[in-house]
């Protein structure tokens, strides 16, 4: 599961690199008929889950400064490097759409969810973790922050498999509802080895 998370990365890497997700997505949804609007799903779901991205790859670096663990090293450095690459791609979408990358509407509007995001402490979506608990993560060491750093990496993925599939039924750019699924997948295959390690280390998810 690590390695499918590690082919992920590389793999849009490799996608970005060359320019082929740009074009797919230019022949799918950049003309002038068929170019989202500013309050669609594919826009949305662009907009918000490159914020909770950007939150994933921050835990990731807090963590792989407070921990010697080689798995658990190893997987944040998997989820920095594959959210950091899809998040350059939601943004670079939004730019070949000439649509902003921010919204006065509340985050998950485009999911009939707008109310749900309280950006409570910092908690913008479900499943992103509080400035608070961010602070915390940043203090501890050790095997404390590898699990206080799998639960809050476990309740993120849960809140985004949960954006994921919204884009998957809502979305109408192709190649944005397949990288819609494939997050879904991969987070899935993550939420499980984060299980496994939590498991080892004597403790579960908080929900």
């Amino acid at each position: 599961m690590r390695q499918a998370g590690l082919i992920a990365g590389t793999a849009v890497a490799a996608l970005v690199a060359a320019g082929a997700i740009t074009y797919a997505v230019a022949e799918d949804g950049g003309s002038s008929a068929t170019t989202p609007s500013a309050d669609s799903a594919d826009a949305g779901f662009a907009r918000d889950m490159a914020v909770h991205h950007q939150q994933a790859v921050e835990m990731s670096y807090i963590v792989r400064d407070r921990t010697k663990n080689t798995e658990v090293r190893r997987l944040a450095y998997d989820i920095a490097q594959t959210q950091a690459n899809q998040r350059g791609m939601l943004l670079g979408w939004l730019d070949l759409w000439g649509l902003p990358k921010v919204s006065a509407d509340p985050p998950m509007t485009w999911m009939g969810m707008g109310d749900m995001a309280s950006g409570k402490d910092g908690s913008l979506m479900p499943g992103m973790a509080t400035n608070t608990e961010l602070k915390k993560l940043g203090t501890l060491n050790g095997k404390q922050a590898e699990v206080f750093f799998l639960q809050l990496m476990t309740d993120h993925h849960q809140g985004g498999i949960h954006m994921a599939e919204g884009c998957v039924a809502k979305c109408t750019v192709g190649v944005e509802k397949r990288l819609a699924q494939g997050m879904v997948d991969a987070q899935q295959s993550e939420i499980q080895l984060m299980a496994d390690l939590l498991k080892a280390r004597g403790a579960k998810a908080r929900s």
